[in-house]
């Protein structure tokens, strides 16, 4: 890379920049490459992390989806800001967003949840997400009684279940250098709504 600062673009710019690693890291990474470290900070002020999968990135945002009362939920009911985190061994890229984190409409998740393999489905609905759980034969259980509730019918989105976009104010590429002196440029939104991009010491 080794770019002068001058004249690069904003968003739009660091959003092709993404996608042009993401198609590669989907079609190159052994196993998930939508895979994305999502940070949060508890109620309390603790740092968690944990992998989630990303759907879908725009000028919108990134698009996850997971319990709202689970753990991150929580989190981000707390704190909604979030920081993202994609590590692609395959193709020696990381990338790094951060910004505020807001949940998805109603119609956004239903049209999601409705393209979900059917398990998937009835799982949404039988894991009761980040808390204790006796036995595995117990979550089989619900799920087998799922199954006969909604056997030969569609499956409604639970209510707790559905997307958060996270929209960002700052974008970071990192790349590895010779001798550890890495590449690092980050795309920052103004207080304006402009962006502008830097080139950071490794």
């Amino acid at each position: 890379m080794n770019q002068d600062a001058k004249g690069r673009g904003g968003l739009h710019e660091a959003l092709a920049r993404f996608h042009e690693l993401w198609g590669r890291a989907r079609a190159e990474e052994p196993w998930e490459g939508d895979a994305m470290t999502l940070a949060t900070v508890s109620p309390e002020g603790r740092p968690r992390a944990r992998t989630v999968l990303l759907k879908q990135a725009d000028e919108a945002g990134f698009v996850f989806y997971t319990n709202y009362a689970s753990r991150k939920g929580e989190d981000l009911a707390a704190h909604p800001c979030a920081a993202l985190c994609f590590f692609w061994r395959s193709l020696r890229r990381q990338v790094m967003v951060e910004g505020a984190v807001r949940k998805l409409d109603a119609a956004a998740s239903d049209a999601y949840f409705a393209s979900r393999h059917r398990l998937s489905q009835l799982s949404a609905w039988a894991s009761r997400q980040s808390r204790p759980l006796a036995s595995r034969e117990e979550l089989e259980a619900r799920i087998g009684e799922l199954e006969r509730r909604y056997e030969g019918a569609g499956i409604p989105r639970p209510a707790q279940w559905g997307g958060y976009v996270l929209v960002p104010d700052m974008v970071e590429f990192w790349a590895p250098g010779e001798g550890r002196l890495n590449d690092r440029e980050r795309y920052v939104r103004e207080d304006d709504g402009g962006w502008r991009f830097e080139l950071l010491n490794p």
